[in-house]
């Protein structure tokens, strides 16, 4: 291989290099920070194709899509001094109008110094402003100040909460008893509380079941009743007078003045 032939192919290459310094693409869901000599620039490229001037400049890309923290148990304590150890995953982004400030003040370390310890103070204020049972039965309300709370503390720094989800609560063993305990004499009772409506009900069964066996005992007793069954008699006859047939002709009957007429001698 000639001189000639070496610098051609040492040409080719720094023109290969140049143009690989120079063209890049930022994918989707990410901007990328312009940095110049490893300082930001503040210029902020969109998805896609873009230039930068080959070895000065670079592109460092930030990802702004939603992305989920899950945290380890954390040690807190109750309104009512229980010891809780709380499961926490946050759903944030990073704000993508201050993506040059985030990777300013904190380069890759955004969960480290930003989610980790703000979640964790987080997790402190909101479970001590109930008590253990209460965190068992009011987690929605638990789970809305925390959303609150940590919003409210990392949104300075470019961050934005989206959702905030507790995954499990854990007490010492005594307390986890005495709430089965609970749990269990709760149940007892409403079993006791059903069986003694049911005995209600059935007995008011009874009671409505004899009384309309003495209504319908009244009621077929007046119905026997001779006064009774005569007055439906009148109250059926049409006025006219039975004849008296015989087996050797039709003897007419006899009508019986009533009054207001006499004998004839």
């Amino acid at each position: 291989m000639t001189t000639r032939q070496i610098g051609w192919m040492l040409a080719a290459g720094v023109v290969l290099a140049f143009l690989f310094e120079m063209f890049g693409t930022v994918p989707a869901g990410y901007r990328g920070v312009v940095l110049q000599f490893g300082a930001p620039t503040g210029q902020v490229k969109e998805p896609g194709l873009y230039v930068v001037t080959p070895f000065v400049q670079h592109v460092a890309k930030v990802n702004v899509q939603i992305q989920a923290y899950q945290t380890q148990a954390i040690e807190s304590a109750s309104a009512d001094l229980q010891d809780v150890h709380t499961g926490v995953t946050v759903n944030f982004q990073v704000d993508p109008l201050r993506v040059v400030q985030v990777y300013t003040n904190f380069r890759d370390e955004i969960v480290d110094r930003i989610l980790r310890p703000n979640v964790q103070e987080t997790v402190k204020a909101a479970t001590a402003k109930f008590t253990a049972e209460q965190l068992i039965t009011q987690r929605a309300a638990v789970k809305q100040l925390a959303d609150t709370i940590l919003a409210q503390r990392v949104e300075p720094f470019g961050l934005h909460v989206e959702a905030t989800s507790i995954t499990q609560f854990e007490f010492s063993p005594t307390f986890t008893q005495a709430i089965e305990a609970k749990v269990t004499a709760e149940q007892n009772a409403l079993q006791a509380k059903n069986r003694l409506l049911q005995v209600e009900y059935e007995a008011k069964q009874k009671i409505a079941a004899a009384e309309g066996e003495a209504q319908a005992l009244a009621l077929r007793r007046a119905q026997l009743n001779p006064a009774i069954l005569q007055l439906e008699a009148i109250q059926k006859w049409d006025g006219k007078l039975p004849q008296i047939m015989s087996s050797g002709g039709a003897v007419p009957f006899i009508n019986v003045p009533l009054g207001g007429t006499k004998s004839q001698p």
